[in-house]
């Protein structure tokens, strides 16, 4: 019986289009605001000193999520780099050398770890939350495409390009979909200019959410609404997880992530 939600099963989603795609010239203006946000960014909550492993995005290196390293650093957190260079796909060694970083961290600070991934790194932190449960304490994504189809992306053929692996096999990419086994968030952007946003919309349960950005793809790490929530999820107690809180003047910022329509 056929599983009417495979994404293969229906016609290619449309990739953003061209007015989408040209927003994505906000990244540096984005950056910016954080940057002027710094008074108000400080009053996020302070970290209690846990590890975190923060993934590239696609052709990224580490200095791509330095910015965001240096927030959480400033908060408390034991922010690291992947510390693999560019990001080239999951290329042999790859995921041994992720799971190797994830269990470095692990023992050398003696809890668990948090997993934050920039687009095709949120991936690999949702891939390594599967594989090691006990060691990490939640997964961030930012602007992922773990679901809809893998070809709703202006993405896709570069990834082919860099990774020389082919999109579109049911068994490679249907896994993806499921999500890990502890507290997950995927932040995603209406406007995102690479990544069609309904493929970073993940389905709602006890331990998973949404949270909504106004931001761009390459700007969605650089992004102050992004600090701020991403601060919000790791300032949470290990084991008393709770969805993010849109109440008061969040809801002016943080829109509905579950309201109907592109915009």
């Amino acid at each position: 019986m056929h599983n009417p939600h495979h994404w293969y099963e229906f016609g290619l989603p449309q990739a953003p289009g061209l007015v989408r795609l040209a927003l994505e010239g906000r990244a540096p203006w984005e950056f910016g605001a954080s940057i002027a946000a710094k008074p108000l960014l400080r009053l996020a909550p302070k970290g209690d000193g846990h590890p975190v492993l923060v993934f590239p995005g696609l052709i990224a290196p580490d200095v791509s999520t330095l910015p965001l390293r240096k927030f959480l650093r400033g908060l408390g957190y034991a922010a690291s780099p992947w510390k693999l260079g560019f990001n080239l796909g999951p290329r042999e060694g790859v995921i041994e050398s992720c799971q190797a970083r994830l269990k470095e961290l692990y023992e050398e600070h003696e809890r668990k770890v948090s997993l934050i991934g920039w687009s095709l790194g949120g991936l690999y932190a949702r891939e390594l939350a599967k594989v090691y449960p006990d060691a990490v304490r939640q997964v961030i994504t930012l602007g992922t495409p773990f679901t809809g189809h893998p070809k709703a992306t202006n993405a896709w053929r570069l990834y082919e390009f860099v990774t020389g692996h082919k999109i579109g096999a049911p068994e490679i990419h249907e896994p993806l979909r499921t999500p890990p086994p502890v507290p997950t968030t995927s932040i995603f952007s209406r406007t995102d200019g690479v990544v069609a946003w309904q493929c970073s919309v993940e389905q709602e349960g006890p331990l998973t959410e949404n949270i909504e950005v106004e931001a761009s793809h390459l700007g969605m790490g650089l992004n102050p609404m992004t600090f701020y929530a991403i601060a919000d999820r790791l300032a949470q107690p290990d084991g008393e997880w709770k969805p993010f809180d849109r109440s008061g003047l969040r809801s002016m910022l943080y829109r509905n992530p579950r309201r109907r329509g592109w915009f």
